[in-house]
């Protein structure tokens, strides 16, 4: 069957009400899907698992939805989806199927999209770059030398190239807003609880862990939103539903907004040229918009942070391994998993209760003086990353550090890893790249990166707002705003699937 050749025309929304009119048909769209899949994935390694034959049956029925019969990826991360291998990016969970959707999967197939592909992520997603050993690396359609970010990287790279409008996507520490920064696209990371989780899966990483879209629009994602926010029986963590649809807060009059920004560094040495040029363009377009903007220092104590950070995020990937072990029923070995996997399993293995009650307990004080101090703006503005987009292997550790890394695999690290210094220089590249997204994480605020900035090597240099708790309304009206004042989903990547 022929695909769709006007699929560029329209984004998520648009393909799903021409298919419930009747203009086309959902074998069409899937079939161009496919096609565009086959035609660019083995430049940028996106797509790590074809689906086309479960997709292919489900076409064949019919739709319901506002994204009826949209072709639609899956991070193969944290979602379930009955029947079909879920790996995690690790070479442990090799051959695990799950029996059941989680409830995140079930909505997008209650909205209509008809999932025919997984899509690529770091092992647990612990990096933001997508550079597994089991799958591969991923690349940037903007330029293949470079990373799509990550966590949902794989995902991002699908959708700048052109495969999918939409694909899903997670955010831990940024994973949703990384790579849509470094792909030149929309996302937004909604706050904590408005998306539920499960019930197959805890809540991990101290529930910094949102899940989400990233999209060529900003209707998409609102839209999406609408789909999957509220609760369900046997949901830990509930918060107010939102007074009315996320598709009517980007439809509504722009309100003028009090918008705090900075240029800090943030848990980095120093912001990018580049990272700053695009925040200070973007204050003054705020401007010209009459917004009132405010420059600000971040209320941050670097140091305090990346420890207690590091303690949680450790200590939740020895739970990892302990869960894993469970469902898996056999033990792992450090050969199961990439070096630097196994030595944060062990480093969170040295740390005891008080250790991470005491990093959970400054996250939540954190939490309260960092949203006290922003409590007077609308929202914040800052970059989304410290630097443009990295090379490919640009985080991955360096051979004096894999040796390092491969002796603490082996040793009682218990003394080390307690030592501050240690846990710093260890992260500093990532702490470097990833400086400004994980504040969000930690206080559960909604923060969305928004493509507004191209550097002189047509890079892709995304801006980050971030939101009172529970205010995704507030956010989605600016990025709609934003978007008509200067478009970006027309513009395309040097690796692109369509004409």
């Amino acid at each position: 069957m022929a695909g769709f050749g006007e699929y560029d025309k329209y984004d998520a929304l648009g393909l799903g009400e021409l298919v419930t009119k009747g203009e086309v048909s959902a074998e069409e769209l899937l079939e161009e899907g496919i096609a565009r899949t086959e035609k660019v994935n083995s430049r940028i390694n996106a797509v790590i698992r074809p689906m086309y034959e479960l997709a292919r049956a489900r076409a064949k029925e019919s739709f319901e939805g506002p994204f009826a019969g949209v072709p639609f990826l899956l991070k193969d991360l944290i979602a379930s989806f009955a029947g079909v291998e879920m790996t995690n990016g690790s070479r442990f969970y090799r051959g695990f199927v799950p029996r059941e959707d989680s409830e995140y999967v079930k909505r997008f197939k209650q909205a209509g999209l008809n999932i025919f592909g997984k899509t690529n992520t770091p092992e647990f997603g612990i990096t933001p770059s997508t550079e597994p050993d089991y799958t591969g690396a991923s690349r940037n359609p903007w330029d293949p030398l470079r990373s799509p970010g990550g966590s949902s990287g794989g995902a991002a790279a699908a959708v700048a190239a052109g495969i999918v409008p939409m694909a899903s996507a997670s955010d831990g520490g940024g994973s949703i807003r990384i790579p849509a920064a470094c792909c030149g696209l929309f996302g937004i990371k909604p706050t904590r609880g408005r998306v539920p989780s499960g019930p197959d899966q805890a809540d991990g990483w101290f529930n910094f862990i949102a899940e989400h879209v990233v999209s060529r629009t900003v209707q998409d994602s609102a839209v999406m939103l609408d789909c999957l926010q509220g609760d369900y029986p046997g949901q830990v963590l509930r918060i107010a539903p939102p007074d009315k649809s996320y598709a009517s807060a980007i439809a509504r009059k722009p309100k003028k907004l009090k918008i705090a920004y900075s240029t800090d560094p943030a848990l980095g040495d120093s912001l990018h040229s580049d990272c700053r040029e695009g925040v200070l363009q973007t204050v003054k377009l705020l401007e010209e918009l009459g917004h009132k903007c405010e420059e600000v220092r971040l209320p941050l104590n670097k140091e305090d942070f990346i420890y207690a950070y590091t303690v949680l995020v450790c200590a939740e990937m020895s739970a990892t391994l302990m869960e894993g072990e469970k469902i898996l029923g056999r033990k792992g070995t450090s050969s199961d998993f990439e070096p630097r996997t196994w030595a944060l399993m062990k480093l969170g293995r040295s740390f005891h209760g008080g250790d991470v009650a005491a990093a959970f307990r400054y996250m939540n004080m954190f939490s309260r003086q960092w949203m006290t101090y922003f409590q007077p703006y609308d929202c914040l503005l800052t970059s989304t990353l410290g630097t443009p987009p990295i090379e490919v292997g640009g985080l991955r550790p360096t051979p004096s550090e894999l040796v390092q890394l491969k002796a603490l695999s082996h040793l009682p690290i218990g003394f080390i890893a307690k030592q501050k210094d240690f846990v710093l220089k260890a992260g500093h590249r990532v702490y470097q790249y990833c400086s400004q997204t994980m504040p969000a994480n930690v206080t559960g605020q909604p923060s969305m990166s928004v493509p507004l900035h191209w550097n002189a090597q047509n890079l892709p240099i995304g801006m980050m707002f971030t939101g009172r708790f529970g205010e995704e309304d507030v956010l989605l009206n600016l990025a709609s705003q934003l978007e008509e004042a200067k478009p970006w989903a027309d513009k395309r990547p040097g690796i692109y699937a369509g004409v």
